[in-house]
């Protein structure tokens, strides 16, 4: 006789099918959620992302390779390799992967690492995308261990494993899916496994840090597309505070025009200098974070070396944000150095804060 509180073999099953029926409900509603217009709901920011290869600037060893992998895929009538890009942040790959998808001529779905936390998330993108496909996640880096375990085979193969119930009732449905491009994006390389690196077929890709003359050219065609008429001494003195980061430049340059409209007075060195005072950003494009870090390193440290964590707590900061938000600038600048027992005022960083 079956004990009553056991669950028999049609129950395990009803519960089974459930739980999948879950999951494609779940998939259902994410494909008929209104999609805004991508025309009338354009951001700034958008607006300022090139559309075409021709007016992407800089990274000139990249984009080539990545144009050899499409045009070669294109020519096979197939989709290319998964790829990806890393690298600071605002230095070009969602700009990347939104030109992946031109050229393509490819519908392109967006979303982050951090947003995808359980294989539903995961079964619900997959599942609704249309055939071929470029998935862009940002931030990859942050996709849990088992969620990545569970895109491996749909990498690989086309496929996604997903396990329906618990103990002996467990069993795996296997979902075909349609076949589709991942372009990754991360600024935390390190932190991205070793067996996620290796599905990227298509190439893995470093982006880094702009020269004065192709943010330049970047910022002239912003002010273009923006209806800006901006002197060249005036390009020059945001190219000289942007950080050699694209984003920074077009970040600096509205907020250059934003004070000339505010004061009713046209753009000029003058207005420039004025805005940039304003706004906390010296002629190196260092802001008040910067320079508070470089003096709480000489005041509390003496220079250093100092530890990351005792100088993050001087400064109120988590080490994380000290680590990756505060230092990369700084370091390329020459201002400080990270050795084995700490970090360290340069000299350079010296003559910085006594100028």
């Amino acid at each position: 006789m079956q004990d009553v509180n056991e669950k028999g073999p049609c129950e395990r099953s009803y519960k089974a099918v459930s739980l999948y029926a879950i999951i494609l409900a779940q998939s259902i509603l994410m494909s008929s959620t209104p999609q805004t217009n991508p025309i009338q709901d354009r951001t700034l920011d958008a607006a300022l992302r090139p559309s075409v290869w021709d007016d992407y600037v800089g990274q000139g060893h990249v984009k080539a390779n990545v144009q050899v992998v499409l045009q070669a895929a294109k020519k096979r009538g197939d989709m290319p390799e998964h790829i990806l890009f890393y690298g600071p942040p605002g230095v070009g790959k969602t700009t990347l992967a939104h030109l992946v998808a031109e050229s393509l001529e490819a519908p392109l779905k967006s979303t982050s690492g951090v947003a995808i936390e359980r294989a539903g998330d995961l079964a619900a993108i997959l599942t609704n995308l249309e055939p071929n496909t470029v998935l862009f996640i940002d931030e990859i880096h942050q996709l849990s261990t088992k969620i990545e375990e569970l895109l491996y085979p749909a990498l690989e193969s086309g496929h996604l494993d997903i396990v329906l119930g618990k103990g002996p009732s467990a069993r795996t449905v296997e979902l075909s899916l349609p076949p589709f491009t991942l372009v990754g994006a991360t600024t935390r390389m390190a932190q991205l496994s070793s067996p996620l690196r290796s599905r990227f077929g298509g190439g893995v890709y470093q982006l880094d840090f702009y020269s004065d003359e192709d943010v330049r050219a970047i910022l002239a065609r912003s002010a273009g597309v923006l209806g800006l008429t901006v002197p060249e001494p005036v390009v020059e003195m945001v190219a000289a505070r942007s950080r050699a980061t694209p984003r920074v430049a077009n970040a600096l340059l509205k907020r250059v025009r934003d004070y000339s409209e505010v004061h009713e007075l046209p753009i000029s060195p003058e207005v420039c200098d004025a805005a940039c005072t304003l706004f906390g950003i010296d002629t190196l494009g260092l802001t008040k974070d910067d320079r508070r870090y470089l003096e709480t390193l000489e005041r509390n440290f003496k220079g250093g070396p100092a530890g990351i964590r005792a100088l993050s707590s001087a400064l109120h900061e988590d080490p994380d944000t000290v680590e990756n938000v505060y230092e990369p600038f700084l370091l390329r600048l020459g201002f400080i150095e990270r050795s084995s027992r700490g970090r360290v005022l340069t000299e350079l960083g010296r003559e910085y804060l006594n100028s």
